[in-house]
Order: C-alpha cells, then structure tokens, then sequence
C-alpha cells in the first residue's frame, strides 16, 4: 500500500527526479505547515518508509534499508522511535506492511521464497520504471516475526496489502490476472474476490475507517501507443509511474470515481479519522529535474485540495492515527546524504 508500495520506497530516490509537467489546480502555497505541531524524527539515516500505526495507536511497523542491509526489511518500533526491531526474515525484498487490527498479528510482502537474495534493480534503460518483482507474496506473522504464514500462492505480483478496521477483509494489489488490479480476500486468506478490472495499473489501496469504500491509486493508458507501452513493459515485470490519479470505490468495486485530475504522480492515499477527507502525496506543480513530492489532503468528491508540507524533497506516505491526533509520514527534510528518507510524526491541527 498502499500504502506504497513495495516498489515505491524503492522509488523514492528516482521519483524526486522525474521531470513534471506543471498541473493545472495546483492549490495556492502558504508556505506554512499549519496544520503540523511539535514535529518529530523517529529514525534518523537509511531509507525508511511506509510507516503505519498499530490499532490501539502506541507502535508502527515501517519498512527500512539500514545499516548492512541491501534492500528493504519490517521494523516495528514505539512511537517515540525506540525499540525498534527487526520482524521480517532478513531475506529477499520486503513492502507494504501493517498490523492486524486486534494486533496480535502482522501483515506484510515478501520475496524471500523466490530468493534469499534481493532481487535485482529494474533496467532503466527505458526510461524510470518500477519493478513488480514476481516472488512478492504476502505473508502474516506474530508481531514479533515468529510463526510466518503465507496467505497468497498464485503466480505473479501480490503486495499493497491493507486491513479493514473490523479486522475481516484484507485489500491488495495483484498481477494473478495479468494486470495490475486490486483484490480483496479474508483476514485468513480464503474468499479472494476481484474488484478492479480496467486496464492499467490499480494499487496502493486503503479501506475507510467504516470499511465500506477503498481508495486507490490507478493509470488507466489511453488506447493505442500507451497501452502498448503499458503491455509491453508489464511483461517485463516493469510499470511507469509518471502519472497516477486517485480513485474511489465501494469495498465491493462498485461506484467507482476519479477523484483527482492533477496530471501528476499522485500516490499513497489514506482517510481522515473521521473518512470525509483523504491524505495523500504529489508532485503536482513541479517542474525540472528534481520533482517535489508534498502532502495534500482533498474531499472525496474531489473538491477542497490544500497543501499540508512545506518541505523541499520528499514527503510521503501519510497516515492518521487511529484517534486523529497524530500524524505520521516519510520526509527526505534534515537528510544528512542524498536520498536518505526517514518517519516523522506530529500532532495535527485541524
């Protein structure tokens, strides 16, 4: 997840230098992040992102390239950035993790059962692509990594994998179909159903607190060269991320609506506590070789678009906590060497 995504974090170094086209409806910037109070670094070098609260509010579990490691990892850690763990098996490539929420479990993507080794970075020979590595699994386990238990076994890409707040129905992302859709399935696995079926790419998927809408991150290619382009390098396990807009759906794949028309990279949505509004990151606006990525929040009818960071670089992958108070992300802001990413939490202002 979405929610970003196994190859996201993987992305974040390259995203930031993609060229933009300037959008139209770009909101107006205050320059103040008012909505953001006693901010706070929790991890401090590496790559970390995609950090996500426990239901009761007091942990996260995040995914990190640190110290000896070559490629992403799970981590959990309090919220005041102390005992920080380790809880995936050190092996492959790890995403998109999240806690059950009773919390006696974990959830996240694993490439370990197709190699201990990471796998290899995408070939960028045409152009920026991310990698939808095929050994991506999804797998549970006790909140201290014990007990690990593969949920999904059909060939190809599944990861982007988010809970419902009841705890019965999990939301991911798979490639099972030959096309990057999104599926639900129970907590244990059983009952898969698919809910998307455009072509093109449909991922980062979260449900809203009352579990009776999704939202997602999609490109749908135009007929003709796009979907060309588009078929050609799914093939290859590749897709491009240049532009991606926010959907919505019904937990069921009904009602779906285009929420944004930003004409950028639009990704990682989740709701407000309270379901009315979504958060989420783009690039919208920016120009040149080094693209910009800030939080913005938006009604889900699309309307009300407001700027939430202030930062140049990176900033990402947002979620609430469970009572509102709290939000936490992935910012490249007090980086000490390029591309480095770290979680940062602060209390929200309405």
């Amino acid at each position: 997840m979405t929610r970003v995504l196994s190859f996201l974090l993987l992305a974040i170094a390259a995203l930031a230098m993609l060229p933009r086209a300037a959008a139209q409806g770009t909101p107006e910037s205050t320059g103040a992040e008012k909505h953001l109070r006693n901010v706070r670094q929790l991890t401090f070098g590496g790559q970390n992102a995609e950090a996500y609260f426990s239901a009761d509010g007091t942990g996260l579990i995040f995914q990190s390239t640190r110290d000896d490691l070559k490629c992403d990892q799970i981590f959990t850690m309090k919220l005041d950035g102390s005992d920080v763990h380790m809880v995936s098996t050190g092996k492959g490539r790890t995403t998109c993790s999240y806690f059950y929420p009773n919390g006696k479990k974990i959830l996240y993507s694993s490439t370990h059962l197709g190699s201990a080794e990471c796998p290899p970075k995408p070939d960028y020979s045409r152009g920026y692509v991310w990698g939808i590595y095929p050994s991506y699994d999804i797998f549970t386990a006790n909140p201290d990594g014990s007990h690990l238990k593969r949920l999904t076994t059909t060939p190809g890409y599944d990861a982007e994998a988010t809970f419902s707040s009841d705890g019965k129905k999990i939301v991911f992302t798979s490639l099972r179909n030959g096309d990057l859709d999104i599926y639900t399935m129970d907590a244990n696995g059983k009952h898969v159903k698919q809910v998307t079926h455009e072509l093109g790419y449909d991922g980062g998927p979260f449900f809203s607190p009352d579990g009776q809408w999704i939202v997602y991150r999609a490109h749908h290619p135009q007929p003709g060269q796009e979907t060309t382009d588009y078929q050609d390098l799914l093939k290859q396990n590749l897709i491009r991320p240049t532009y991606l807009e926010l959907w919505l759906m019904r937990a069921d794949g009904s009602q779906k609506r285009q929420i944004t028309s930003l004409g950028a990279a639009s990704f990682a949505p989740s709701f407000f506590p309270d379901g009315k509004r979504i958060i989420f990151s783009s690039n919208v606006g920016s120009t040149g070789g080094m693209g910009n990525f800030e939080l913005y929040s938006v009604d889900r009818d699309g309307k009300n678009l407001e700027r939430i960071t202030f930062t140049d670089g990176f900033d990402g992958f947002p979620m609430f906590s469970p009572d509102g108070k709290k939000l936490v992300w992935v910012s490249g802001r007090n980086g000490k060497v390029p591309h480095e990413t770290n979680i940062f939490i602060a209390d929200w202002v309405p």
